[in-house]
């Protein structure tokens, strides 16, 4: 993956239709911000949605994605933490559960400043602490902040066009797990939901938005990058955690029924050293 500056990169990189990999970061802490983006990965979204993040927590995160020179984004809990999170230096915010063109009035009005209620603070990280003035920092901020709706409810597909219609509206993301609990079926490969997704990315890719999407895996994402989806989130933190860990478990866990080999007649006699190399612990 690309090791260009994060920020206005990222959203010129997502808006040029760039296939870009990120993850959810699941854990308030930089060690794995730092970790994967030392991997390579072009993005990370910090979850305040869904994870225990405080401002103060989101604040040193988006501090560790700039140290590992990957964008940091930020999925809000609701638009009223949108403000919070770009002050902190996010890249870009993830709006969830946007049903509606007013719904993405909203979300767009609270990221940006001209054309929007975006409140000026020239005290933050996005304003270089005071470095920049006023209406630099305001046209740096509104150039860099990407703004991504989240489409996951039945009333969202509805009103996919009008949501789209936006043009400051930068891209959108479709939440397969969401859809398929609100639509009541099996799993996210059932009909319905796949109908609903197809009906997300035609809207999108009408009005050339950009279409993020989350996937289990290389075969998932190839089929949604035919679809015409460009970003895509895989995994968590916590999801390569607990996977690799489970993988290290059951490599040696399996290894419970081998039987030790039966020790040289040279060792069995008393006295004997130990063999040249043993550490005594």
């Amino acid at each position: 993956m690309s090791r260009t500056p994060p920020a206005a990169s990222f959203r010129a990189r997502l808006l040029a239709r760039d296939h870009l990999v990120g993850t959810f970061i699941k854990t308030p802490t930089t060690h794995a911000i730092e970790i994967l983006g030392a991997v390579g990965f072009d993005f990370m979204v910090i979850d305040a949605e869904h994870a225990p993040f405080d401002r103060a927590a989101i604040d040193v995160c988006l501090l560790a994605a700039r140290a590992a020179g990957t964008a940091g984004l930020v999925r809000v809990g609701d638009v009223s933490q949108v403000l919070s999170a770009l002050d902190c230096g996010a890249s870009g915010v993830l709006v969830p559960h946007v049903t509606s063109a007013e719904a993405t009035r909203q979300a767009l009005a609270a990221a940006l400043y001209r054309g929007g209620r975006r409140g000026y603070s020239g005290s933050p990280r996005a304003a270089q602490y005071g470095a920049g003035g006023m209406w630099d920092s305001i046209d740096t901020g509104d150039a860099a902040t990407t703004v991504i709706a989240m489409i996951e409810d039945p009333e969202g597909v509805s009103q996919i066009d009008a949501i789209v219609a936006f043009e400051a509206l930068d891209a959108v993301f479709i939440g397969r797990g969401d859809l398929t609990v609100a639509l009541g079926v099996a799993s996210s490969s059932d009909a319905v939901v796949r109908d609903a997704v197809g009906r997300v990315i035609g809207a999108a890719r009408r009005v050339g938005k950009p279409v993020c999407v989350m996937v289990g895996g290389a075969s998932e994402a190839e089929a949604f990058r035919r679809q015409g989806a460009t970003a895509f989130i895989v995994s968590s933190d916590q999801g390569f955690m607990r996977r690799a860990g489970a993988q290290a478990l059951a490599s040696i866990a399996g290894l419970a029924s081998v039987q030790a080999e039966p020790l040289p007649p040279e060792a069995v006699a008393e006295g004997v050293a130990p063999p040249e190399g043993h550490v005594h612990v």
